[in-house]
Order: structure tokens, then C-alpha cells, then sequence
């Protein structure tokens, strides 16, 4: 089953990598034998699903692969979900647009404080100094 990102993004399940181990903890029988823990591996490299520009966000933001993992439950379909829900995440906070910073002036009080300061620690490594002997 493919994976929606958001409006404009699907992944295919041909791009994603799963793999299932044993999770950690306790859990007696069932968690000895069971392989429920959940990891998914997504290569933004070789991603064909990716615009140029998104597969530069990404990988500015992520790296060249993401790796996701979950072994909250003991089910392996659950963990399956969770795993898939938090890669999209990623993936949709990654390549969402960052507000441009805008520059502002400094406010007076801000310049006073920091004038001020600068004169406190300097008066306070004054008196740490040894008086001049003239």
C-alpha cells in the first residue's frame, strides 16, 4: 500500500523498506517469539517519486535515507501503522516551507540591557584584580 504524505506526495510501497525483528523488553513467550517490532527504511536517493527539489530538502533536512521504527505494541500490524505514521511525519515536517527571517531593529531597552550588563561584568572582574601599586 502506497504512503500519502500530503496532497502532492505519494510514496510507493516499491520505495520503502521494511524489516521486523523481535522487540525489546519483557513480554514472556509472546515477545520471544514474535516479531513485532517494526522498522522502515526510506532511500531518498533512490526515491523515483521525489521532484529534484524535494530529494534536496530532504536530504538537507534528513540525510540520504530516513529510518523510522516502532515497537510500541505487540502487534506487528500496529507497529506497522505507527511506523508508517511516523515517517510521514518526517517526511511532511521536512519538507514543509520554513519562514524567511525577517530582520528587526534592536529596541532601545534591548541595546540599555546589554550595554548595562557588558558594564556589570566588567566593574565585577575590576574588583577581582589586584589594586595598582603606584
Amino acid at each position: 500500500m502506497d504512503l500519502r504524505i500530503g496532497p502532492t506526495l505519494t510514496i510507493p510501497e516499491r520505495c520503502l523498506a521494511w524489516s521486523f525483528g523481535p522487540s525489546g523488553g519483557p513480554g514472556g513467550q509472546h515477545a520471544n517469539t514474535s516479531n513485532t517490532r517494526a522498522e522502515l527504511v526510506f532511500d531518498i536517493e533512490t526515491a523515483d517519486c521525489l521532484t529534484d527539489s524535494q530529494r534536496r530538502r530532504l536530504r538537507v533536512e534528513l540525510g540520504a535515507t530516513v529510518r523510522v521504527v516502532a515497537d510500541d505494541t505487540r502487534s506487528q500490524h500496529r507497529n506497522r501503522k505507527l511506523a508508517e505514521e511516523r515517517l510521514a511525519a518526517r517526511l511532511r515536517d521536512a519538507l514543509a516551507p520554513r519562514p524567511q527571517r525577517r530582520a528587526t531593529k534592536r529596541t532601545r531597552g534591548s541595546v540599555e540591557r546589554r550595554l548595562r550588563a557588558k558594564r556589570q561584568r566588567s566593574e565585577r572582574k575590576a574588583q577581582r584584580r589586584r589594586p595598582d601599586h603606584d
